[in-house]
């Protein structure tokens, strides 16, 4: 039997397209997450049943249908966009959604106390936020915020549907091409596995780095 080893090249090829999805769609997600959670607590009712709207539409629906949407519909109605786009888009988007929820959950976890601090000193309601209240909410958010990074690079397995050369789609391909599936599977379980650890440690260590500013900041 072959090393399995001839087998990697093409798999990190497909892992290459894997990361660039992971990143970019973690950017979005990180825009969206900030931008959609601060507005569910804006003023503005417009504002809030708007982005309310964009939180129950990509929480309630498929992931997967959410792609096969963008990538096969959206040209129907004019609007033909690069699966690479497409994948970025709807994972960020969707995952967006769920961190919007965290951001929401850690900005109201803050003490009103604090608040009236910030206000107290002569801060107005926007220094308020960056100042008192982000800071504080941060360290509660990165836990979750690593769960989501974590979800969002295994849900890069879909785009294989969409015709990207993902590790998923390379691992289908070398499969049906050498049919040696024991192999095969394996290398591409222990490369999700692999990033994954990788994207965990990462997170661990923003987590322990906000927490010591934190404690210097007291």
């Amino acid at each position: 039997m072959p090393p399995p080893l001839d087998l990697l090249p093409p798999l990190l090829d497909g892992l290459k397209v894997t990361l660039t999805l992971t990143v970019g769609g973690a950017v979005l997600a990180a825009l969206a997450a900030f931008g959609a959670g601060l507005a569910r607590l804006s003023r503005r009712r417009w504002l809030r049943l708007l982005v309310l709207l964009y939180v129950d539409l990509f929480r309630g629906t498929s992931a997967l249908v959410q792609l096969f949407w963008a990538y096969f519909a959206l040209p129907l109605l004019g609007i033909r966009l690069g699966a690479m786009t497409v994948g970025i888009l709807i994972l960020g988007l969707n995952i967006g959604a769920y961190g919007a929820e965290v951001v929401r959950g850690a900005v109201r976890a803050v003490s009103r106390v604090q608040r009236e601090a910030g206000r107290a000193l002569g801060f107005s309601d926007r220094q308020v936020l960056w100042r008192v209240v982000l800071p504080q909410a941060l360290p509660a958010m990165l836990p979750p915020f690593g769960n989501l990074l974590i979800e969002l690079l295994k849900s890069t397995a879909l785009v294989s549907l969409i015709t990207l050369a993902d590790l998923t789609f390379q691992g289908q391909i070398l499969r049906s091409a050498t049919l040696r599936s024991t192999e095969i599977l394996t290398l591409v379980l222990l490369l999700y596995l692999l990033t994954a650890q990788t994207m965990s440690w990462g997170m661990r260590r923003l987590e322990n780095r906000v927490g010591r500013w934190r404690a210097v900041a007291r």
